[in-house]
């Protein structure tokens, strides 16, 4: 029952955050429709989310690091960039072949891969990501290789090109908002308890019948299918891509933005990636006037020390820290006001004696 309740105050609270969300979403846009610079920093933020979203499915619930996300990035990517601009496919088909040829992929790296595991399975994944880079550097016929990918077309709604950056925000926004809608129902489901046992322990959720294999191999799909998604997002929105954009380092920064935000609940994809570009884009102002001659590797060397602090002093990020901060106020808060009543039913015990 105990169980229960706490899974209905959760679904809740849930709902809310999810609420205040889609408001914030529908009415905060108008407020800075001048500013581009904050509605593209907004997008970008909501393109990095979905990836992390399905990350701290992968990692938060079922327990599995991936250190090759990247590259179902750039399957997506790529191949919405390709069909569109030179099949001529309609995007929303083109993004939808990139989500199930990234699933596809992620289901045969799967079945060897998720043999291994702990340190094991995450050199495996970064394998897998050294591979996917150097074939989108090399296949040029397709990917265009280091010289890029040019004329990729936007993406239409409605006989609508969306070329503005309010029109694109509320898009990226939108899926952003399914997605989490969609992480959510998973965690409450029976799904989500047989991650969580899994995550919790293999060796126990197998002795409880749970298929470990089928939904290790389910929720690595998944967060493929939304790393994808956020590619082919991407791709239309810049209208240009390179084999850059989906290597080892940016696989490195979606797992950064994984520890900041926390895997304590489906949140937290959404907060470490705010938190991300935000830092970024506070480093590209800040880093120029007080080290001049400082060369861009000071962005890897500053959120690789910020891992490693997050990891030693605050290993459920930013979402589970905000939680334990909350229950130990209401664990407090209960407990004083039981001494209270306490107290005051003493208080009136002696009264009562008194007159007595």
């Amino acid at each position: 029952m105990a169980l229960e309740r706490d899974e209905r105050i959760k679904g809740g609270r849930g709902r809310l955050v999810l609420l205040v969300l889609v408001a914030a979403w529908l009415g905060f846009p108008w407020l800075v429709a001048g500013n581009n610079y904050l509605l593209s920093t907004l997008i970008i933020i909501g393109v990095y989310a979905l990836v992390s979203t399905g990350m701290t499915l992968l990692m938060g619930y079922a327990g599995q690091i991936s250190l090759g996300q990247a590259a179902f990035y750039g399957v997506g990517a790529y191949t919405s960039a390709y069909l569109t601009a030179h099949a001529g496919w309609p995007p929303w088909l083109a993004m939808a072949v990139g989500a199930v040829l990234a699933a596809l992929v992620a289901f045969v790296v799967g079945i060897p891969v998720f043999r291994l595991r702990e340190h094991y399975l995450a050199l495996a994944t970064l394998g897998f990501g050294v591979i996917m880079f150097t074939l989108f550097k090399e296949w040029e016929a397709i990917t265009g290789g280091l010289n890029g990918f040019f004329g990729i077309p936007p993406i239409s709604v409605l006989g609508m090109s969306l070329q503005t950056d309010i029109q694109f925000y509320y898009l990226v926004w939108l899926f952003v908002l399914a997605g989490l809608w969609f992480a959510h129902n998973i965690v409450r489901s029976r799904v989500g308890r047989a991650l969580r046992a899994i995550h919790g322990s293999e060796v126990a959720a197998s002795s409880l019948g749970v298929n470990i294999t089928k939904y290790k191999l389910q929720i690595f799909m998944l967060s493929a299918m939304y790393a994808s998604v956020a590619g082919s997002l991407y791709a239309h929105y810049v209208t240009f891509i390179n084999p850059d954009l989906f290597g080892i380092v940016p696989s490195i920064y979606f797992l950064i933005m994984v520890v900041i935000g926390g895997t304590a609940g489906v949140w937290g994809g959404l907060v470490g990636a705010a938190v991300y570009v935000c830092l970024g884009e506070w480093l590209k102002a800040v880093v120029p006037i007080l080290m001049p001659d400082a060369g861009g590797e000071f962005e890897i060397v500053f959120f690789g020390l910020l891992l490693i602090i997050m990891l030693i002093y605050m290993p459920s990020g930013l979402t589970g820290a905000v939680q334990k901060g909350m229950k130990r106020f209401r664990t407090t808060a209960g407990s004083q006001t039981g001494t209270t009543a306490t107290t005051e039913r003493h208080e009136a015990r002696s009264i009562g004696g008194g007159h007595g």
